[in-house]
């Protein structure tokens, strides 16, 4: 990813500026998180009190699938000591949407009397950065204080970028001028000071002519075309595969739902089946019990069919054992007849059979009767219960006594 050209400016801005800077712009919506923009905020205050040559500044990236985002960025440079000298390395360090849970993005950002060191181990020849602190970046502990530490520390040890400008060859000194580690953007006197130090430090310093570097290599625009081409494709059949996969998943997950639904709606009529046919043997025990009474009951009445005669009263046919069985006896059958009396009654005078003030008075003298014999027969209930203990206590009596 190439980053859009960031503008310099002439002097760091104070605290205060940057402060209301930065809650202006992290109070907009997007494109960070909300639970991330606090500490964002407090990355880049500590930043610019470490390193006042580091601004925080927003600008337009531009992402490889042609996408443009307005991100913020540090943009300055970061000092590095090479062979007792302070110089200082142009960087732009760019917070990406997902900062701070996975590390910026940084890039050494040459000026036109500039150019990147070939083969340098942390620096590609986009100007892209890659040091351990930014592959072992840890949420929420890493932050651009310690990033700009380290890489002042890995520049230190192998500058990745060198002027191209020559001093003009004295008596005193090598006709061949040591490249030097660049200077920051023209912010301060650090170029004119870079000049004389090199000038200063050249039998100091290992000489390293600047054309035993190759010509930098300028990247084909069709083949740049074509691999951005390409990584768009294929970022936009992932998408395609991703969309695909949650729309299957959440097919399969209702599928899964719906199978277990009926597998406890089977569950539940295996149980209804398994009750009704234990109903429906039941009933046929019960069946086959009363089939077999109703044979008993026929043969019985075939049996005693002629010897009923015709002047048997039905009255003669139950014999009471007792006189307290037949007075009851006596009372229920009483207390039904009116029973059917008064029901009689009602069905008259519903049909206007019978007055109403005639139907009063039957009623009133019947249920006086009614009250007697239910009350008779509460009496003579209660004398059976006594005699049934007092036969049952005489009984164990005798049991014990034998």
């Amino acid at each position: 990813m190439m980053p859009s050209p960031a503008h310099s400016d002439p002097s760091p801005p104070n605290s205060q500026v940057i402060l209301q800077f930065l809650s202006s712009v992290l109070s907009q919506r997007g494109p960070y998180a909300e639970d991330t923009k606090w500490l964002i905020r407090q990355h880049l205050v500590s930043l610019t009190t470490a390193f006042p040559s580091l601004v925080p500044r927003t600008a337009t990236f531009t992402h490889n699938d042609g996408r443009s985002v307005n991100l913020l960025q540090s943009d300055g440079t970061v000092p590095m000591s090479f062979q007792g000298v302070t110089y200082n390395i142009p960087v732009v360090i760019w917070l990406m949407e997902s900062y701070p849970r996975h590390p910026p993005c940084v890039y050494v950002n040459p000026t036109r009397d500039m150019i990147i060191k070939r083969h340098h181990p942390h620096v590609n020849p986009s100007g892209m950065v890659s040091i351990p602190y930014l592959q072992d970046w840890i949420y929420p502990s890493s932050n651009l204080v310690e990033l700009v530490r380290n890489l002042s520390v890995m520049f230190g040890r192998d500058p990745p970028l060198y002027s191209q400008r020559r001093p003009n060859p004295s008596p005193s000194h090598n006709p061949n001028p040591s490249p030097s580690p660049s200077s920051s953007f023209g912010r301060d006197s650090a170029n004119s000071s870079l000049a004389s130090n090199m000038g200063a430090a050249a039998f100091q310093r290992p000489v390293i002519p600047p054309r035993g570097y190759p010509p930098l290599h300028t990247e084909d625009p069709n083949e740049v075309f074509k691999r951005n081409a390409i990584n768009k494709l294929v970022e936009t059949v992932h998408n395609d595969i991703v969309g695909i996969r949650k729309t299957m998943e959440a097919e399969m997950e209702g599928l899964f739902s719906a199978q277990g639904a009926l597998k406890q709606r089977e569950e539940e009529l295996n149980k209804g089946l398994k009750e009704m046919q234990d109903e429906k043997e039941a009933l046929e025990q019960k069946l086959q019990m009363v089939l077999m009474n109703s044979d008993v009951l026929e043969a019985w009445v075939r049996e005693n069919e002629g010897m009923i005669s015709s002047d048997f009263e039905v009255d003669d046919a139950f014999e009471c054992v007792d006189v307290l069985s037949k007075q009851i006896l006596e009372c229920t059958a009483s207390d039904l007849a009116i029973e059917d009396a008064i029901y009689s009654l009602d069905k008259a005078v519903q049909d206007g059979a019978i007055q109403f003030d005639q139907y009063l008075r039957n009623v009133r003298l019947l249920s006086r009767e009614q009250f007697f014999h239910r009350g008779t027969a509460a009496k003579v209930r209660e004398s059976q219960l006594q005699a049934q203990v007092a036969n049952m206590a005489s009984r164990i009596s005798q049991y014990n006594n034998g």
